[in-house]
C-alpha cells in the first residue's frame, strides 16, 4: 500500500511542479509562449483552469501524504514507538558498567633488577 501510495505522490509532484510553471507570473511566466495557441479557450479561462487545478493537485497531495504516513505507521510495530522511547531501551543496555580492573597494590615489591630509588 505504500508503495502505491509513494507512486501517487511523486506523479502528483510532478504534475503540481509542471502546472505551477506553466501559470502566468508577473514576468509572463512559461504560459505566454502558449497564448498563441490557446486562442480557443481565451487566455482567462486558461489561467483559472491552471488556478483550480493547482489547488487540486496542492489538495491531493495533502491527502495522499497523510494517508501515507497513517499507513506507515500501522504497518510496523517498531515504528508505533518514538525514537526517544527506542533510544530509551537501548540505553540501558550500552550503559550496563564494565568489571574495573583490580588495581595494583601500593606497597607492591619492585621487580628483582629495578634499582632502587631514594
Amino acid at each position: 500500500m505504500t508503495a502505491i501510495l509513494t507512486v501517487l505522490i511523486i506523479i502528483t509532484a510532478l504534475l503540481l511542479i509542471l502546472v505551477v510553471l506553466v501559470q502566468n507570473s508577473k514576468g509572463g511566466g512559461l504560459s505566454s509562449s502558449f497564448a498563441s495557441s490557446n486562442q480557443i479557450m481565451g487566455v482567462r479561462k486558461t489561467s483559472d483552469f491552471l488556478e483550480k487545478s493547482t489547488w487540486t493537485l496542492v489538495a491531493t497531495l495533502v491527502i495522499l501524504c497523510m494517508a501515507y504516513t497513517v499507513t506507515n505507521k500501522s504497518s510496523s510495530p517498531e515504528a508505533k514507538q518514538s525514537i526517544s522511547e527506542q533510544k530509551a531501551q537501548e540505553a540501558p543496555a550500552a550503559a550496563a558498567p564494565k568489571p574495573a580492573a583490580k588495581p595494583a597494590p601500593a606497597s607492591a615489591p619492585a621487580p628483582a633488577g629495578t634499582p632502587a630509588t631514594k
